[in-house]
């Protein structure tokens, strides 16, 4: 079968890679002039299944109260920017900031991101890969004796899920990460999950890419994507600025900007950009870095080490799909890293921003389109696009080819907004 993926960041580049390796004859089609140039460019580096958390949990609506009045809140809404698109977003998550919602929504997660951190594995194994890959697990950092208790709350749901978990106290945090041993006074503890790990999300979607190109996969790039053209019940096109193009099948893998292309075929796809930030810079002391990778859950900031470099991501914006540098999410990255650690120069950092597709209930939409019957989506990833990136790109492809996937994943298409 002929497949067209839309998209070409680490969501489309494994959707094609898992569809080429069950025979199909596939073709990837971007605007950009290389494979993962957008979201998948910069992003905070972590495959973080233990982490998996959506953002609409009990208290959200009154933490956002309190962050708008502080500078380096985690989370920040742009009066400028507020429209119909933006509210009804916020709307739809606030409706998920139940214990009910929250339970089943964070449980759904962890199972696509435990299932993808596994094939992860398995493409590292049956390929040899590499991307400054590291396998040495995620620690959650607590400032507050609050967010212990938060904590305990969410390592029940990890227990249900079966999830690799450990609460540590100072002393055992410094084992693992020495780096932070001038942070001490300030920290209360941690959250370790051994299972997690870390990589490049861009230098793993490049080199797939490569490996997808000589399995026969081809690549359109600078190529606009247009319009998809349907008829009642079926995609018969997608018109480009390289002409109209077409195929049995077709898979729309282009993030924030799924729904612009959805509306005018009448498909309601609730995603919504929420916009990161992040700094790489150059190691300059060892001793005073990450080995692995943490999550500073005052400002829901990642440190994670890459080889040579740290990454320092995160920040949610909402500001629609703007992708303007903000001096102040760069204050909030070097002021979390600076409490922690403080062995590398920010002052060289490639300062950087993109968008993340989010869902009010945190969970990708992955499956069928409903209506079409050969368009299928993988979008709406939010923060986990790397990583829920191959079991996504699994299931999928499984679904396309009348496979029975691994998981339950009948909950992850778009029906479950309309069912």
């Amino acid at each position: 079968m002929k497949i067209i993926v839309m998209g070409a960041g680490v969501i489309g580049v494994t959707t094609a890679w898992y569809l080429a390796e069950q025979g199909h004859e596939v073709e990837v089609i971007d605007r950009q002039p290389g494979v993962g140039l957008e979201t998948s460019f910069a992003n905070a580096g972590q495959v973080s299944p233990g982490y998996s958390t959506p953002w609409a949990m009990p208290g959200l609506p009154l933490k956002a109260m309190r962050w708008m009045l502080e500078k380096h809140a985690p989370l920040v809404v742009r009066a400028a920017a507020v429209n119909m698109p933006m509210l009804r977003f916020m709307t739809q998550l606030l409706t998920n900031c139940t214990h009910h919602a929250y339970d089943i929504n964070k449980s759904r997660m962890l199972r696509i991101a435990e299932y993808s951190r596994d094939c992860q594995a398995e493409l590292r194994r049956s390929t040899g890969i590499t991307y400054d890959d590291g396998q040495k697990g995620l620690i959650q950092l607590f400032r507050t004796d609050k967010q212990i208790e938060h904590a305990h709350e969410d390592m029940r749901l990890l227990e249900e899920s079966g999830v690799a978990h450990e609460l540590l106290g100072m002393d055992d945090v410094l084992k693992y990460e020495p780096g932070l041993a001038g942070a001490r006074q300030i920290l209360k503890g941690g959250l370790r999950l051994p299972g997690d790990e870390s990589g490049d999300a861009y230098l793993f979607t490049q080199r797939l890419a490569a490996m997808a190109a000589e399995k026969g996969v081809s690549f359109r790039f600078r190529t606009e994507i247009e319009a998809i053209e349907a008829a009642s019940d079926a995609i018969y096109g997608i018109r480009t600025s390289a002409g109209r193009l077409t195929a049995d099948a077709y898979v729309l893998a282009l993030g924030s900007y799924s729904p612009r292309l959805l509306k005018p075929i009448e498909l309601d796809l609730p995603v919504y950009p929420v916009k990161g930030y992040s700094l790489t810079a150059p190691i300059t002391d060892e001793s005073r870095v990450p080995t692995s990778t943490v999550n500073d859950e005052t400002y829901k900031v990642a440190m994670t080490r890459l080889g040579d470099r740290i990454r320092i991501g995160g920040t949610a914006e909402l500001t629609g799909w703007r992708l303007k540098l903000s001096q102040d999410r760069r204050e909030t990255l070097e002021l979390s890293f600076n409490d922690m650690f403080g062995g590398a120069d920010l002052s060289r950092a490639r300062y950087w921003t993109g968008l993340r597709p989010c869902t009010p209930d945190g969970t990708p939409v992955i499956g069928p389109s409903g209506r079409y019957s050969n368009l299928w989506l993988n979008t709406g990833h939010g923060t986990l696009g790397w990583t829920m990136a191959c079991g996504s790109g699994r299931i999928l492809a499984d679904r396309i080819s009348g496979k029975r996937t691994d998981i339950p994943s009948l909950d992850l298409s778009l029906d479950r907004y309309t069912s």
